[in-house]
């Protein structure tokens, strides 16, 4: 508890930071407001798009599988054991990127790497599509895995080189909705191009690499690293430094490496705290991600291929409006605190996840979606703060992506067991397991309540 900033404190340091807030905003008008305004708004669109888009390569898999349970020619191989295993291959290898990614964003920037990782989880949807054989799978998913863990923690990052610490509760709020709208569009989408369209799991695979590789080409011409590169201030310095833009060659890059930078963020006990808790949540926001359709099938099985996949759209609905929701209430209701919206969303999850088997065993469908609306309301909420708005606040202004990658990465950790599980265990043991592991987050980020973000 000795870490816990004092309860005076954060009210000093929130007016601080509401009034650098304000100064931002009063003399954001003169020349810099329009650039800085324009440039907002297009990383903001362009970033969240790149993330969205990643969806389209990542959940190629999941809808796949109804196909390929179903296909006689493959279902022998490719097993319910071995496509759980597949998953969790696929996410051990998104759990090392996101270790390293974040890092390479700090010093080499977000462009390069999320570039690179949209041209290998392109190139992975297509040799998925291209061949069934278990170890081409295999293989094709690690590369996936690496490719998709470029994501998230670099274009972290990038958003936060343009926004304030202020500000960041309900920017990167409504900016986190990518990756649920993400998981929200492309399963019935990648459905109806494989089952309605071609009538073969393997156009799943090359219709998600299409969609991705459409969004690469905005993202090579839109999207930029920091506010330097287009010859404006940061976003914190700009109330100690109104005047002309600044040219990008007037700002030079000082800081520690790579490695030094691991290190200050491993001492970091709040980051280390952010990481413990997202290892918990993750498995059961994976669980329903990479098996949602073949959970509804188990529970549903009436209601066929196509049904499976759009009845988990609930998940995604709520997942949406969750982020925008916790980041207004982080910023305005707790005063730029991140802790106590996360620990009443898990709280809130716990008691979904243990009530989702004896609420969903009558089959009705209506259950169903009110029960996958709620849980992601509440996984959703708590995953967005805990891996990008506190993750990003709790990191060092140059250790930003080290901090989001090292979070996200203990949570990928988690996330294998949510894609490994499903396949060798019943529904009731799953989901106890997941109620357990949410209450436990919970309890982790407790102490927390009060604790603020350094720079706030």
């Amino acid at each position: 508890m000795a870490d816990l900033v004092p309860q005076q404190e954060p009210d000093s340091r929130t007016s601080a930071a509401v009034t650098s807030r304000e100064a931002l905003s009063q003399i954001s008008p003169v020349p810099l407001s329009a650039r800085a305004t324009h440039w907002r708004r297009q990383i903001f669109v362009i970033t969240w798009l790149a993330y969205a888009g990643f969806y389209f390569a990542r959940q190629t898999f999941s809808v796949a599988k109804l196909g390929i349970l179903d296909d006689p020619t493959v279902n022998t191989v490719l097993t319910e054991h071995a496509l759980g295993a597949i998953d969790a291959v696929y996410l051990a290898a998104y759990a090392a990127g996101q270790f390293l990614w974040g890092m390479w964003a700090d010093r080499f920037g977000p462009r390069v790497v999320v570039i690179g990782g949209m041209i290998g989880a392109i190139a992975a949807a297509c040799l998925m599509g291209l061949s069934s054989a278990l170890l081409v799978f295999g293989g094709a998913m690690v590369i996936q895995g690496l490719a998709q863990s470029a994501g998230w923690a670099p274009l972290c990052k990038n958003m936060g080189n343009f926004f304030s610490v202020g500000e960041r509760g309900r920017i990167l709020g409504l900016w986190s909705t990518n990756y649920a709208f993400g998981g929200l569009v492309a399963p019935p989408f990648l459905g109806w191009v494989a089952y309605s369209v071609f009538d073969s799991w393997q156009a799943a695979f090359f219709g998600g690499a299409a969609t991705l590789g459409l969004i690469l080409v905005l993202f090579l011409v839109f999207q930029r690293n920091s506010p330097k590169d287009v010859g404006l201030a940061a976003p914190d310095e700009a109330p100690s430094a109104p005047g002309p833009d600044i040219a990008a060659d007037d700002v030079k890059e000082a800081g520690p490496t790579s490695l030094a930078l691991y290190r200050e963020t491993l001492r970091d006990r709040m980051v280390l705290t952010l990481g413990v808790s997202y290892f918990l949540l993750k498995p059961a926001r994976y669980a329903i991600l990479l098996w949602g359709p073949v959970i509804v099938s188990r529970r549903l099985p009436e209601v066929g291929k196509v049904g499976d996949t759009l009845i988990p759209i609930a998940f995604g609905v709520t997942g949406v409006a969750a982020p925008i929701l916790i980041g207004w209430v982080s910023d305005r209701l707790f005063q730029s605190r991140r802790v106590p919206g996360c620990v009443i969303a898990l709280g809130v999850l716990t008691a979904a996840l243990a009530l989702f088997m004896p609420l969903t065993a009558a089959g009705n469908a209506g259950v169903m979606i009110a029960m996958l609306a709620l849980i992601g309301l509440a996984v959703y909420a708590a995953d967005a703060m805990i891996s990008c708005v506190a993750a990003v606040d709790f990191g060092s202004a140059k250790g930003a992506g080290t901090a989001a990658g090292l979070v996200n990465g203990c949570g990928s950790v988690g996330a294998i067991l949510g894609g490994l599980l499903p396949g060798f265990l019943s529904g009731s043991v799953l989901f106890a397991g997941f109620a357990g592991a949410a209450f436990l987050a919970g309890l982790v980020m407790l102490p927390h309540w009060n604790r603020l973000p350094r720079a706030a």
